[in-house]
């Protein structure tokens, strides 16, 4: 590594820092524990799991928890990506170091794909179409709530619209990487009889 190469590195470096300390600050400032939105957050992300846990069908446990973990692992990714080029901010956190509004992405979307999931499996539903449906409420109904509670901002271009089109590959990349594993667990099942 350059001198020059490492000087912009630490540089970056202490400004990520710099930026994560004064998000701290904002946090204990505007949303934290004194806050309604602070609970908001707490309950998008507890709240699903409980429902989760009881609604979950066990005997398909795996797949689903390995379809919730691609959404929650994508959506994370697509949150973090529109985060960093400035197109929305979660002004209310739960966890102030992490960029991303941890109820959301780690509990309340994966929580809400997993169920639906399950119940297009379950009623030999369509899909696609189940999560056209689903992904048009959260983009234009759900979210546009978040928007008037200031739970959510959009910036620059970012709208609705766009979120719709990024739910969509959400679904998309989460469903063909699922059936992917599928695939893959149904092929060694059959080596194994076949062997």
């Amino acid at each position: 590594m350059t001198k020059e190469q490492m000087e912009i590195l630490n540089r970056l470096k202490s400004k990520h820092e710099q930026v994560t300390y004064e998000w701290i600050d904002y946090w204990w400032q505007y949303s934290s524990f004194n806050t309604w939105q602070f609970w908001v957050n707490v309950l998008m992300l507890v709240v699903p799991l409980v429902i989760l846990w009881f609604k979950l069908d066990r005997s398909k446990a795996f797949h689903l928890g390995f379809y919730g973990f691609t959404v929650h692992i994508i959506f994370t990714y697509f949150d973090s990506g529109l985060i960093r080029f400035g197109l929305i901010s979660y002004p209310y956190q739960a966890i102030p170091f992490i960029p991303v509004n941890f109820g959301l992405d780690v509990s309340l979307i994966p929580v809400l794909f997993m169920l639906v999931y399950q119940w297009t499996l379950n009623q030999r539903k369509n899909y696609y179409l189940s999560f056209l449906l689903l992904t048009a409420f959260l983009a234009f109904v759900f979210k546009p709530i978040l928007y008037s509670f200031d739970l959510i901002l959009w910036h620059k271009w970012a709208n609705p619209f766009y979120l719709f089109l990024f739910y969509i590959v959400i679904f998309t990349l989460s469903k063909w990487l699922t059936n992917l594993f599928l695939h893959f667990e149904r092929n060694s099942k059959r080596e194994k009889v076949d062997s």
